[in-house]
């Protein structure tokens, strides 16, 4: 059966000249670029008619600018669902819009965007009549939709169904032919409008919303998007009133006559939904086993609860891939342009109900390995003549079997102790090395710990070193060890520091602790050898009485200069003169303005925003940090930055060496015991309990074919084949790009190994190994068939993240755009049966794909808006970098949670709504989290019972702002609601400090640019125009 996603709508225009092709990848942008800069000169584009809506270049940041809301009369705006002659857009909009040399191809008028959303088909939804014109008056009900059978295997997404239009049924006058309806509209005079969507559009019709399911859930003034142009009347972003006339017409060159009858609107809710694929998936998955024992099956979506079974593939929790069947030549995958990679997470958390990794030690002779290739012994390796050798899997090379590994093999041809050996029958599992895998061929001693913390002005007046002190007395009984190990062997270490550095001595046998001061930060060294890095268990009398003093010695500092990267220099050094690995925790609060080196300027140039000369923002500067990163990775000392900034920290460059050795930043800005205290001890606890492996270096093996060509992670490579890691634990991720270099066989499929090799918290040498096979074929529908959105959209946002220190910004969106628009017009030329061209057909592996390319381009890196601080962008671009696909997933697409109509009884979670203000209620409650920010959001009209039983005060008038936790109260909402929240604390990566939002206050802008449905803040479309954008950048490539 033909397996297909989704279709939508009549046609854009005819082929505009300019759309040539492009180069996939992050290479060079196209010559006539596609997709709009943020607010600069585009290229030369053929003048549009005179008349066209000029704008100030400065229109706002992000895709180009767009069609205007305010083009409808403001009739429709009480009810959503009267199609209704278009106006055209009044003078005041003429704000919107590009220079004329936009270089867009033209965007078409509202409402033909409408035609063309409203035939969108939703593989999996009811039947219904295309393209059917309602009668001009008559209100339109949507009809809930049914979903399709059950998806065959490889195709969690969502499950397939045959194409079906998405209609209203009820609606069905004569059908009209895709071509008649070409120029789907009323008649229109004047010329069309030019830009693909961009910010200030708000959804395409205003109103609000009636009530019911099925109604057409569209912003009323005051709920769409952010506040976006001075244009719009209203507060955010509501429709202007007053009579428009008519709207423009066609196409350049179509005339405006050939318009058919008035269309109906296009319901937001009939538009591929993340949220609907998210519970589809926990539907028909969740709760399940999942084995690993068939080649290149779709695991389920990271959303999704479920269990894993490891039968000879590795745990999607480790290894996830963007699509799970290779294309077998590298043609193909040029054609098709879905990017090959894997993202690896070698640490990740297991659930309690999943076997923890078994260890396998050979003793002396160390882990069996191909003679030529040097992969590991793994389930892909072929016994042959009755056990005595082996065929290599990854490079067909035979091997002897080493005499004490020998054992038969069954009438099968398997090995008769195959159940027995993990690394025989499991996709995971861990070696013990030998000295030759270790540093200097001698046994790793522990890692240890270095706490270093700043006591310049600001840190000691704001509290946090006294915060910090007390924490640690009890953080430290907490630090990770090994499985069944009483205690923990990492040493720890401390320092504090300004202009200059001290260094304690907290030996067992000293009654006080012993301060040395190291002033020549040119040469830095550690002053004392024996005392400096302890046993915390044996030492804790000494260590308790250094906290106790250090807040009380620096309380009269009058010092606010401090060094950064003798810092890190002095943790390398300690580490070296020590012989181990290990990790420093840094609590700095300001940009090193002192004399020493690694000193850093304030480099920060809001000028250089939206110019070529933007990417030096994100640059770091090289020189002192470009070394130190070096020794960091080369002795196994990972940094983890906590950073208190009031100001500028040029933190692009401070990041530089946490990104480069596995570690983490933390930022909290203008620090308040009160209200950041707890926000920052759970990171700190979090941090310091994860579990981890040190000085880790990483090897990707594969099959002939295909191999690993590009790593992006808080990595370090020295060669091209290495992946270094100063640290990596359960949180980091590196995601590993493959090209072909031949053709793959569909009968052998393809293989991937990633070795790690480390050491462990008790100091051992392991080598952890997880495999994965994938599929290889010749037909691009089963490439489709088996894409993961949540592991393409991490690929896309690394490598978008990194081509932005080297490209302008306009090109990099330009490129996401386009390799989209690539990918998806490919899938409909060659895999999708034969439809109108108007209409949107999307692969069901990918229906959602859009929703998310958009929330990418919109985040605070892709955007150039002078408004986002260069630390934010600059920090948000390191931490994504590091990302494992659930992490990315939820960044780019939050969680927005009902909690006002609640089940209190219930364990179940609420289920999410759409992450866009058209499902805010004024009398609702709503919890959003992405995975670093929190809000509770409180309609304006919310009951006083519900405040009361939250808060604890009379009314939301009487809410204080600055709160940032919620009051312990004995009723079931409140404990529910702090349940829930408490949940979402421990299950994130990070701390997230918890922000109460009421409707229509100020810091609800900030809240609001969360919700990546709407259009933008700082610039940037709605889902709904930025599909219909990316529908005619396909429909171009088509023609």
């Amino acid at each position: 059966m033909s397996q297909q996603g989704y279709v939508a709508a009549p046609p854009y225009s005819q082929a505009q000249p300019g759309m040539g092709g492009y180069q996939g990848g992050f290479g060079a942008g196209p010559a006539q670029p596609l997709y709009g800069h943020y607010g600069g000169q585009p290229q030369a584009f053929t003048a549009p008619p005179t008349g066209m809506m000029k704008s100030p270049v400065s229109s706002a940041a992000g895709m180009p600018p767009p069609p205007v809301s305010s083009q409808y009369n403001p009739n429709i705006q009480q009810n959503g669902a009267h199609p209704q002659r278009y106006p055209a857009p009044p003078a005041a909009s003429s704000a919107y819009g590009q220079p004329p040399q936009s270089p867009y191809n033209s965007m078409p008028p509202a409402q033909q965007l409408t035609n063309q959303m409203s035939s969108m088909n939703l593989g999996n939804y009811a039947p219904g009549p295309m393209q059917s014109p309602p009668p001009p008056t008559s209100s339109v009900v949507q009809q809930p939709f049914q979903t399709g059978p059950p998806p065959t295997m490889g195709q969690q997404q969502m499950p397939p169904g045959p194409q079906t239009p998405l209609m209203h049924p009820q609606l069905s006058p004569p059908q009209l032919s895709p071509t008649s309806m070409a120029m789907g509209g009323p008649p229109m005079t004047g010329p069309p409008m030019t830009g693909p969507p961009m910010a200030g559009m708000g959804r395409p019709f205003p109103g609000s919303p009636p009530p019911g399911p099925g109604g057409f859930q569209q912003s009323g003034p005051g709920a769409a998007g952010p506040l976006g142009y001075q244009q719009q009347a209203g507060p955010f972003g509501g429709p202007m009133a007053g009579p428009q006339p008519g709207m423009p017409g066609g196409f350049p060159g179509a005339p405006g006559g050939l318009a058919g009858p008035p269309q109906k609107k296009l319901d937001a809710d009939s538009i591929p939904s993340i949220t609907q694929v998210i519970e589809e998936d926990q539907r028909i998955q969740g709760g399940k086993v999942y084995s690993t024992n068939i080649r290149g099956q779709v695991p389920p979506l990271v959303t999704t609860d479920f269990s894993v079974q490891d039968q000879g593939n590795a745990s999607p929790r480790f290894m996830r891939c963007t699509t799970n069947t290779l294309p077998c030549t590298a043609d193909l995958a040029k054609q098709c342009q879905v990017p090959l990679a894997t993202i690896i997470k070698p640490f990740a958390s297991l659930p309690k109900d999943e076997t923890p990794l078994y260890l396998v030690n050979h003793g002396e002779t160390g882990p069996i390995r191909c003679n030529r290739c040097k992969a590991y012994m793994c389930p892909y390796m072929q016994f042959i003549d009755g056990g005595r050798r082996y065929q290599c899997g990854f490079c067909s090379c035979v091997n002897e079997v080493p005499v004490f590994y020998f054992q038969h093999l069954d009438h099968m041809g398997r090995r008769v102790d195959f159940y027995e050996r993990p690394e025989l029958s499991l996709g995971s599992y861990e070696f013990a090395a030998t000295l030759e895998y270790c540093k200097n061929n001698k046994p790793s001693n522990p890692p240890a710990y270095i706490f270093m913390i700043d006591v310049s002005y600001n840190n000691i007046k704001s509290g946090l070193v006294k915060l910090i002190c007390e924490e640690l007395k009890t953080l430290l009984e907490n630090l990770p060890r090994e499985e069944g190990a009483e205690s923990s062997a990492i040493k720890v270490g401390f320092v504090t520091y300004n202009k200059v550095l001290h260094f304690y001595n907290v030996k067992s046998a000293l009654a006080q602790p012993q301060m040395m001061v190291v002033s020549d930060t040119a040469e830095m060294f550690v002053p004392l050898l024996d005392g400096f890095l302890v046993n915390y268990e044996e030492s804790r009398a000494v260590i308790f009485n250094l906290l106790d003093q250090i807040p009380d010695m620096f309380a009269d500092t009058n010092e606010s200069e401090t060094v950064f990267a003798p810092v890190i220099q002095a943790g390398v050094e300690a580490f070296k003169a020590a012989e181990c690995s290990g990790k420093l925790f840094i609590f700095q609060s300001s940009i090193p303005t002192a004399e020493a080196p690694g000193k850093l300027k304030n480099r920060d140039d809001k000028k250089l925003v939206n110019t070529e000369k933007e990417k030096t923002l994100f640059q770091p500067q090289k020189g002192v940090y470009e070394q130190l990163s070096k020794d960091c990775v080369a002795q196994g000392c990972c940094v983890d930055l906590f950073l208190f900034p009031s100001q500028y920290v040029d933190l692009a460059t401070m990041g530089d060496v946490p990104s480069h050795t596995g570690g983490s930043i933390y930022k909290y800005n203008n620090f308040q015991v009160e209200t950041d205290g707890e926000h920052f001890l759970r990171d700190l606890r979090k941090d310091v309990q994860k579990s981890i492996g040190f000085d880790a270096i990483m090897r990707v093996r594969t099959s002939t074919g295909f191999r690993a060509t590009d790593f992006f992670g808080a990595i370090h490579m020295n060669n091209t084949t290495d992946v270094e890691m100063a640290a990596v634990d359960c949180d980091k991720a590196v995601t590993v790009e493959l090209k072909h270099d031949d053709t793959l066989s569909e009968e052998t499929g393809a293989l991937i190994q990633c070795a790690l090799l480390y050491t462990t918290i008790g100091g051992q040498r392991r080598l952890r190994i997880h495999n994965a096979s994938l599929k290889c074929s010749s037909q691009l529908m089963e490439l489709y068939k088996s894409c993961e959105t949540d592991s393409l959209i991490n690929f896309f946002a690394k490598s978008a993240y990194r081509a932005i220190l080297n490209q302008p910004l306009k090109n990099v969106r330009e490129i996401l755009v386009n390799q989209t628009a690539h990918m998806l017009a490919c899938y409909r030329k060659n895999c999708a049966s034969p439809s109108a061209a108007s209409q949107l057909i999307l692969p069901s592996s990918m229906k959602v794909l859009p929703v998310y390319i958009n929330s990418l381009m919109k985040s605070a890196p892709m955007v150039g808006s002078t408004e986002l601080s260069t630390d934010e962008r600059a920090h948000l671009r390191l931490s994504v970098m590091a990302m494992g696909v659930e992490d990315t997933q939820l960044l780019l697409y939050p969680r927005l949670t009902p909690l006002h109509n609640m089940d209190v009884s219930s364990e179940a979670l609420p289920a999410p709504v759409r992450c866009s203000g058209e499902g805010l209620t004024d009398s609702g409650m709503f919890l959003l989290d992405n995975g670093h920010s929190m809000f509770l959001w409180l309609g304006q009209a919310s009951p006083p019972d519900l405040i009361q039983s939250i808060f604890n005060v009379p009314s939301l008038g009487h809410l204080q702002g600055h709160m940032c936790a919620l009051p312990e109260l004995d009723n079931p909402l409140s404990k529910k609601v702090r349940s829930i929240i408490d949940s979402l604390l421990e299950k994130r990566p990070n701390s997230m400090k918890l922000q109460i939002v009421k409707q229509r206050d100020k810091p609800e802008m900030f809240f609001r640019q969360f919700l990546v449905e709407d259009k933008g803040l700082h610039g940037g479309a709605s889902y709904m125009d930025f599909l219909t954008y990316v529908h005619k950048e396909i429909r171009q490539l088509l023609t």
